[in-house]
């Protein structure tokens, strides 16, 4: 098992800590995101405030303002994780990082993006946006950190 780069996985942890209200639960821990990016079908990607992709290396890089984490297997493709630091939504970064998703999607021959957010989700509007499609939902499948369950709503775009 190899190592993910670790500016990589400091810059994604970045934004995680930032992004996610604890309430809802939804951040990963710096280990599940660490074992998720030693796979090989898992992708990772981590942009600045103008959606332009930040090197994986070490060096001086500008501030991490996003990422999204994908999974591909044959032709599918799951959007794992997407997050904008709060200062930059609204501003583009959203879009810029499913953008990149979808290109790069379709360099690996994905036909079908699916991902899954929890009822009531601002995002919902970016992936309207995009093209993604609801098809399906899971009941009370999200517990909040105050035990509340929260509905999943399953959506889809094809490439």
């Amino acid at each position: 098992m190899t190592s993910p780069c670790p500016h990589q996985l400091d810059r994604i942890m970045a934004v995680m800590e930032a992004a996610f209200d604890p309430a809802y639960g939804e951040a990963w821990t710096r280990r599940q995101v660490a074992e998720a990016l030693v796979l090989p079908s898992t992708h990772a990607l981590v942009v600045d405030a103008e959606g332009a992709p930040i090197d994986a290396g070490p060096g001086p890089a500008p501030a991490p303002a996003g990422f999204v984490l994908s999974r591909h297997v044959l032709d599918e493709e799951e959007l794992l994780l997407i997050a904008v630091v709060p200062g930059a939504r609204r501003r583009g970064v959203g879009t810029a990082l499913i953008g990149h998703l979808l290109a790069a999607a379709r360099t690996r021959a994905v036909n079908r993006i699916f991902l899954e957010m929890r009822r009531g989700n601002p995002a919902i509007h970016l992936y309207h946006k995009l093209g993604f499609e609801p098809i399906g939902e899971r009941r009370n499948y999200y517990r909040m950190a105050n035990g509340t369950r929260i509905d999943a709503i399953t959506f889809a775009r094809s490439l």
